[in-house]
Formats: C-alpha cells, sequence, structure tokens
C-alpha cells in the first residue's frame, strides 16, 4: 500500500492526482499518500505535458491494479472470517464447551430417535413405491451433516411421509433412479436459495393452505395403504385409485393381514398414550418406583413402532419354519451400504429410456414444489423447536440443501426435517446436535447388520405403522381454530384439502395458493370503508374513513362508493386519511376526479390527516390538490363556521 503513492500517474495536474487517489485509496492510504506528495509532485514536473508524455505514461497506468477490485479488496478485508465460520459450521459453538455428561444424554436420544427413524424409514420407503433399503439410505447423511451444520439441537433430516408421496407418481415412471435425481435437484436449489437469502418465497404458504395440504397428504397416504392393510396385492396410488382398487378387491382381502393390521393399530394408539403416565425427567412428586415405571412408560411409548416391528417379523418368522405363510411379507432386501455413484441424468427404466430433458419435464411442478415443501417443513420445525432463540432460516435451507445434494449420492430420496422424530429428540432431552451423529450410526448398522431380518416384516404391519402416523398428521385442531378466528379462511383450507385429494398434492397446493392470493386481491379491490353522515341545521357532513391502505385495484371503487353514498347536494365531504400509508398514480388520479365530480354537485371535500407521503403523490398530479389537504381538529377546518354538532343524527354506513 505504501508503494502506491510513489507510482507516478500521467495526468495533467496535481488536482486529479488527489481527485483519483481519493477514490482508489482507503483512509490509511489516503494519509500515507499525503506524507509522500512530494514525490508526486516531483514526478509530474518530469513528466510535463504532450502527447508523448501521455504514451509514455500509459505503460505505468497499465501496471495498476483494476479499479473496480479496490472495493472487492475493502469488502473482504472487512469480513469477520471468524464470526462467518462459527455461524456457518454451529458445531464450533458447542464443542468447545461439550461434556461426558452431554455426551451420555445424547446417546440416549440419539437411539431412541434411531428406534422411530428404521422403521419409518423403511415405511416411508414403501410409501413411496421404493424398495424399503432406500429409505435407508435417506435415513443416515441428513443426520450427519445436521450434526455439522445444523442450528436447532432437536431437529432430525430424513425421510417424511409428505415427500415420499410426492415422489410416488415419478418412482412409478422411473424408478429408484428418478427419486436420487429429485434429491440430487432439491440439493441444489435448495442450498442457492440458501446462498441468495430467498426463504421468504414459502411465507406465500399461509397456515389454511398449509393446514390443508398436510391433511389431504395423510388422507392420501393413509389411502394408499389400505390394501396392504387387507392383504390385497394390488396397489393404489392415490385416494380415488386406492378405493376403487378396495371395493373391486373386496374377495382378495386375507383374514390374517387384516387381523394383524387392525390389531397394530389398536396397540400403536394405545402404546403412544402411555407416554403421559412417565418420562425420562424425575417427578418429585413420585416415588423413585413409580418415577421408574414412568420411564419403562416412556420408553415403551417411544419404541412402539420397533416393537411392533419385531413382534410382526419374529409371528412370520415363527409361522415359516413350520411351513406356514399367513402374512404377505416383504420380501428380499439387498444389504449392506449404499455405494458412491453420481445421479443418473438419462434414465433407462422398464426397457425405456428417458433424457435429462424428458424427466424434467415430467417431473413438472414437483420441481419447484419438492424444495419448497423441504424449506417449509425444516424451518417451520427448527422454529418450533427453538424455544424462543433466534432460528437462522438461511442456516437451515442450506443444510436441508447439502443432505439432499450429497444424499444423491448414497442413493438417498429427497428429505427434509421430521416433526415426529424432532419431537422424539427433544423428549429424549438432546444437549447437542451430536445426538443426530448417534442416530445415523444407529441406521447404518441396520442396513449393515440387519437387512437380512427384515425380510420377514409383514406388509401389513408397516401399514399400520404409517397410518397411525397418518392419523397424528391430520390437522384436526385447524377447523375449529379457523372457525372461532376467521370463518373465510376456512375457505382456502378446503379447497386446499380437496384439490389435494381429488386432483394432486403439487397441483392442488396451487389451487390452494391460488385462491389465498384471490381472498387477499379481493381484500385490497374491495377495502372496508366507513362512512358516517353528520345532519345538522346548516348542512350535511360525510366523514369517510378507508379501514386500510388504498392502491389502484381500489381507485375505482372508493370513488364510487363516496359518489353513491355521499349523494346530498351543498354537503362536505371529509376522506379521513389516518389509516392511508400510500397510495399510487392511479388512487391519486382518482382523487383529483372526485374532487371534480363533488364539485359539479355543489360538494365541497376536504381530504384530512393525510401523510406527506400521500399528499406529494396527489400534488404531483396536479398542484392545485394541495388546497384540498387539512390537518387539526376537524371543528376548525369544516369550512361551515356555524358547525355544531349539538343535537346531530350521527349513523355509520358500513
Amino acid at each position: 500500500r505504501s508503494m502506491a503513492s510513489k507510482r507516478v500517474f500521467n495526468l495533467r495536474n496535481r488536482q486529479d492526482i488527489e481527485e483519483i487517489n481519493k477514490i482508489l485509496l482507503c483512509e490509511e492510504e489516503q494519509e500515507q499518500f499525503e506524507e509522500n506528495i512530494g514525490t508526486s509532485e516531483s514526478g509530474n514536473a518530469e513528466i510535463g505535458g504532450g502527447d508523448s508524455n501521455i504514451a509514455q505514461g500509459s505503460d505505468i497506468i497499465a501496471e495498476q491494479k483494476e479499479p473496480l477490485l479496490v472495493p472487492a479488496k475493502r469488502f473482504f478485508k472487512k469480513v469477520n472470517y471468524k464470526k462467518l465460520l462459527r455461524k456457518r459450521l454451529p458445531c464450533l459453538q458447542w464443542l468447545p464447551e461439550y461434556t461426558v455428561a452431554k455426551c451420555l444424554q445424547d446417546i440416549l436420544a440419539g437411539f431412541s430417535v434411531g428406534l422411530t427413524e428404521v422403521p419409518q424409514g423403511i415405511a416411508y420407503a414403501v410409501v413411496a413405491g421404493l424398495e424399503p433399503q432406500y429409505g435407508l439410505y435417506s435415513a443416515f447423511l441428513g443426520c450427519f451433516m445436521y450434526t455439522l451444520f445444523g442450528s436447532c439441537k432437536d431437529v432430525n433430516i430424513g425421510p417424511t411421509a409428505i415427500m415420499a408421496m410426492m415422489l410416488q407418481q415419478h418412482v412409478q415412471k422411473f424408478g429408484p433412479d428418478g427419486a436420487i435425481l429429485l434429491s440430487f435437484l432439491t440439493g441444489i436449489i435448495v442450498t442457492a436459495l440458501g446462498i441468495l437469502n430467498l426463504g421468504f418465497v414459502v411465507q406465500f404458504f399461509s397456515f389454511p393452505v398449509i393446514a390443508g395440504f398436510t391433511s389431504a397428504a395423510a388422507v392420501q397416504i393413509a389411502s394408499t395403504q389400505l390394501t396392504s392393510l387387507l392383504g390385497i396385492r394390488q396397489k393404489g396410488n392415490e385416494f380415488l385409485e386406492a378405493m376403487e382398487t378396495v371395493f373391486n378387491h373386496l374377495d382378495d382381502v386375507t383374514l390374517w393381514d387384516s387381523v394383524l393390521g387392525c390389531i397394530c393399530i389398536i396397540i400403536l394408539l394405545l402404546m403412544k398414550q402411555l407416554s403421559r403416565f412417565g418420562s425420562m425427567k424425575t417427578n418429585p412428586d413420585w416415588s423413585p418406583r413409580r418415577n421408574m415405571l414412568g420411564r419403562v412408560y416412556w420408553i415403551l411409548s417411544l419404541a412402539r413402532n420397533a416393537l411392533v416391528v419385531v413382534i410382526g417379523s419374529i409371528m412370520a418368522y415363527i409361522f415359516e419354519i413350520n411351513g406356514q405363510e399367513p402374512f404377505i411379507l416383504t420380501g428380499n432386501i439387498t444389504s449392506g451400504l449404499p455405494d458412491l455413484r453420481v445421479p443418473v441424468f438419462d434414465i433407462t427404466y422398464n426397457n425405456e429410456t428417458y433424457t435429462f430433458g424428458e424427466v424434467i419435464s415430467s417431473f413438472g411442478a414437483s420441481t419447484a414444489f419438492l424444495p419448497m415443501i423441504c424449506i417449509l417443513e425444516a424451518v417451520a420445525i427448527a422454529k418450533a423447536f427453538s424455544k424462543g432463540k433466534q432460528v437462522d432460516a438461511t442456516q437451515e435451507m442450506l443444510v436441508v440443501g447439502i443432505s439432499n445434494f450429497l444424499g444423491s449420492f448414497v442413493s438417498s430420496m429427497p428429505v427434509t426435517g421430521s416433526f415426529t422424530r424432532s419431537a422424539v429428540n427433544n423428549a429424549s432431552g438432546v444437549q447437542t446436535q451430536f445426538g443426530g451423529s448417534i442416530t445415523g450410526t444407529l441406521v447404518l448398522l441396520a442396513l449393515a447388520l440387519l437387512t437380512s431380518t427384515f425380510y420377514y416384516i409383514p406388509k401389513t404391519v408397516l401399514a399400520a405403522v404409517i397410518i397411525c402416523a397418518m392419523i397424528n398428521l391430520f390437522e384436526y385442531e385447524a377447523i375449529p381454530l379457523l372457525w372461532k378466528t376467521k370463518k373465510l379462511d376456512l375457505i382456502p383450507f378446503f379447497v386446499t384439502l380437496f384439490a389435494c385429494i381429488f386432483i394432486g398434492l403439487e397441483y392442488g397446493i396451487l389451487i390452494g395458493i391460488a385462491s389465498n392470493i384471490a381472498f387477499i386481491l379481493y381484500s385490497s379491490l374491495r377495502p372496508p370503508i366507513a362512512i358516517d353522515k353528520e345532519k345538522l341545521p346548516e348542512g350535511e357532513i360525510f366523514v369517510v374513513t378507508p379501514k386500510r391502505g388504498l392502491q389502484f385495484p381500489a381507485a375505482e371503487y372508493i370513488k364510487e362508493r363516496i359518489l353513491k353514498d355521499c349523494n346530498c347536494p351543498k354537503s362536505t365531504v371529509v376522506v379521513d386519511g389516518k389509516y392511508i400509508n400510500c397510495i399510487d398514480a392511479t388512487v391519486g388520479r382518482n382523487f383529483k376526479s372526485l374532487v371534480t365530480d363533488l364539485s359539479l354537485r355543489d360538494q365541497v371535500v376536504i381530504f384530512w390527516n393525510f401523510k406527506p407521503s400521500v399528499k406529494s403523490v396527489c400534488t404531483g398530479i396536479d398542484q392545485k390538490m394541495h388546497q384540498y389537504f387539512r390537518d387539526g381538529n376537524l371543528d376548525d377546518i369544516i369550512d361551515n363556521p356555524a358547525l355544531n354538532r349539538y343535537n346531530s343524527d350521527v349513523y355509520t354506513i358500513q
């Protein structure tokens, strides 16, 4: 930097030299330049003027660094890399304070979540139409990634029911490679959105739309499992198709599958209630024996899915060694860890080859909505378990994106945050994100050692696990909540619910968002307006109060309302703008037109309590508009000095 002031610039005079250096040099460089200004002056004298000197100096200028690089240097100089690294690698925050006690608690929590994740991973792979091992391929990498990059200790990343359901139609056409490619694309899109801080796009998903979508997904998923629950070998991939398959194949229902499936559902629902009678925390009001019993109840409730799967598998194995096969079994599962390979872009499945362009075209809306659902679930779950702490949505998006991108290299289907497993993690008393590594290790051990035993899992047991999960997923409380708060919100809820059930999840949520936006646009088109009329001996006064801001869709509406409801000659119309923060040019032009129309009816108009920004828009259209704007007390600004509100007849038009 000190050499910068000693270099000779080919310029005409000293003033130009100083001006250039003020732009290119930071403050400390400028001080150094002023100390060495004498060098610059002597160099300038040697150069002199003339075209020959300009050519001579051009070689020196070429040696200088590009001016555009200077702002970049300043930016990178100001970046606190240590703080940035701790922010983007949250593990650096909790690792220095990690203790043995925290580690033991994380091991217990990670093991508890693993008991839920293994059976759920297998079940959700079945929902997606994949072989069971793909559910386990999807269940471990996200756990390790969240240990490094996750910002909320309770969140678990892995396969979910909704993501599996949205994959189903694509797996049916493209097979496992289609699911893996979607994971790859989802990872790239979510990571890019995180880097660009574009997570706000999920704010277009309102609560009624999300609740309707989640409930519809629960209905869709549960209905597709009815065939497996009843032992029917034919499948139905959507609600209507599943119902049709069940009713058309009632003769194919197998007794023992149906009995086992129904018993499993009853057991799972009852065991879920056991958590109400205990927890891992010691209750001082209970005896030591009661506290121990409470922990047993809690563990049984937590491990209910794994217990049902294990008991069902043991029963199937016992029947088989005795030469009986009363249940339809899962069958052979590829053992061992997944191969590390690049996702396939040109897919060949069922003797048909699809180019990458054809695959993307077939994915359609899923290419956009899978990343949106990933972000929505992950950020919502992190906020739910943040306990008042600020959630870095960008960091959550990055970790989900990285998990999907890297997961595609180990044959993973798209993953995101799981509310069920995150709740288990929280209830287990997890202390840090290291609990996720324990869960991931347990899944890897299951892949390496237990895949041969998965052969004996009855499909009806997996169906029971999925159906019970969907019973808890349905948003029962949304309907009474919306009824109590705002009944109109029930319309987008039910529109989304029925559209997702009967048309499909991707297009159903699009229709739900469109219906919600239609309500927003309608409220913008027809804003509420209160008109107070005061009838006095000297004349009538109308006080018009728009209850919200005005934009161009409402411009004609407010003018028509005033002309219609304030139709009284020789009266005064006061437009109260206390709720109007801004207007556009269309509204401003309509205000001017309103003044003209009311003047033709021999009415006086006053714009009262308007903000300066609103006034500037109107005066920008016509300078004469400033005379109609008034501030202060209403009694003082009315042009009728005989105004007296005593014995006035006041009523409101809504």
